[in-house]
């Protein structure tokens, strides 16, 4: 065997030792380092393996959630159709009757104006109670019959509260405020009426009086009797007391009573 190429072997062998010992040492990984970087790795792996399927469970039930939402919606557009469609309905109908109504309206129109009026001069020949605010009411009403602005049938309606509310008020007795001419001055007085007959009234400065009726109009006095004074304090005072049915004695107030 030629000694010169196991030379060249056993030169090569140094060499190859000499190159790998440096390296693995100049790493410095050894075989424990190695499985715990592997270790660490495979588990950042299952940690972004977790958070993608958790993103995609979460992508699913949004989109769950976007379609039952979009179905919602759409269940409220198919019912705003339907009133829609059910509010043209009834719009159409209420057209119909409305102009077939017309004719009715216009008959009636005039037999709404009488009553009224006839209304009117009652209130204002009867008892003054409030009657500025009550006979505006019905100037006003009469204002929108006669310029078409409330429907026949509506003011007709409106009338027959009107009436209702004057038979309240020949029914009820009770204290309220108003403003009342005395003396030629517009005084705020509380006044205590009894049904439509009588009108007492209390002023802040302690006098009393009544309305009463006479050429064809009322006038508020002041009593200056004490025994009638006494009479309508005390009609007050049970008025206050929520006493509204009993024996009363009362100065005679009655339109065309006694003078």
């Amino acid at each position: 065997m030629n000694p010169m190429p196991m030379r060249m072997c056993i030169a090569a062998a140094c060499t190859l030792l000499f190159v790998t010992v440096p390296v693995s040492a100049q790493s410095g990984a050894t075989p424990g380092a190695l499985a715990e970087s592997l270790i660490k790795l495979r588990s950042e792996v299952e940690q972004l393996n977790n958070d993608v399927e958790l993103t995609r469970l979460e992508t699913r039930t949004q989109l769950a959630a976007l379609s039952a939402q979009k179905a919602e919606l759409q269940a409220g557009v198919n019912r705003a159709e339907l009133n829609a469609r059910k509010l043209r309905e009834d719009l159409a109908k209420k057209q119909a009757e409305a102009a077939s109504a017309g004719v009715a309206g216009d008959a009636l129109k005039p037999v709404l104006m009488s009553a009224l009026q006839q209304l009117r001069q009652r209130i204002a020949a009867g008892l003054p109670f409030k009657q500025a605010e009550r006979l505006a009411e019905l100037d006003e009403l009469r204002r929108q019959i006669e310029s078409g602005t409330l429907a026949t049938p509506r003011a007709a309606n409106r009338l027959w509260a009107f009436y209702e509310d004057e038979f309240r008020i020949t029914r009820e007795n009770g204290i309220y405020s108003q403003t009342i001419p005395l003396d030629g001055a517009e005084v705020l007085a509380d006044v205590a009426k009894v049904g439509s007959m009588m009108l007492f009234f209390r002023l802040s400065d302690g006098r009393v009086g009544m309305a009463r009726a006479g050429g064809g109009d009322w006038r508020f006095e002041v009593l200056t009797d004490p025994a009638d004074q006494k009479r309508v304090l005390a009609y007050f005072d049970a008025l206050g007391k929520q006493i509204r049915q009993g024996w009363f004695e009362l100065p005679n107030a009655l339109a065309g009573g006694v003078q």
